[in-house]
């Protein structure tokens, strides 16, 4: 009964994550037209280095110094060999979702941001979410995520498929 109320909780917390969403957009934060999470530079993750969580499994600062750009969107790197990866495979390292909140993909909301640390590796993809302070209270959207993954995984793929028509 508890997974139950603590998903209650999480889904009814994430439909107000929706208006941080437009919230956030409103600001400039973030560009909710392309299919990829970036800033207002044009940066996806944060600036973070995609190929740092696959080969230290860590969330690891990229630098404008070690930058490349795919699909007009910027990425960056925290070395010269981890761009080099990028460029030769760039779909291995492309976080899911075009880097918005898995679960908040599953749950129908969209185009959610994410926290660039609060990540996951899960069938060699990259998987991003929500973890932040919301009305006061902490949200970390990978723990509804976890307690029922394949579900997840399942609605998200189909949420986002409807998303880049």
């Amino acid at each position: 009964m508890r997974t139950i109320s603590t998903m209650l909780f999480f889904v009814l917390l994430s439909l107000g994550l929706f208006g941080k969403s437009q919230m956030l957009q409103a600001q400039g934060k973030i560009n909710v037209k392309g299919k990829t999470n970036v800033n207002k530079e044009n940066v996806t993750v944060g600036g973070y280095d995609v190929v740092a969580y696959f080969a230290q499994n860590k969330a690891v600062r990229g630098s404008q110094k070690h930058a490349t750009t795919y699909n007009r969107v910027n990425y960056w790197f925290s070395a010269a060999e981890n761009k080099d990866s990028f460029v030769k495979t760039p779909e291995k390292y492309l976080p899911q979702y075009g880097g918005w909140c898995a679960f908040g993909m599953a749950i129908g909301n969209g185009k959610v941001p994410s926290d660039p640390e609060t990540f996951k590796l899960y069938d060699g993809k990259l998987y991003l979410f929500f973890n932040d302070y919301y009305k006061g209270e902490p949200v970390n959207t990978i723990v509804p995520w976890n307690a029922d993954e394949a579900q997840m995984k399942k609605k998200a793929d189909a949420n986002w498929r409807a998303v880049v028509k």
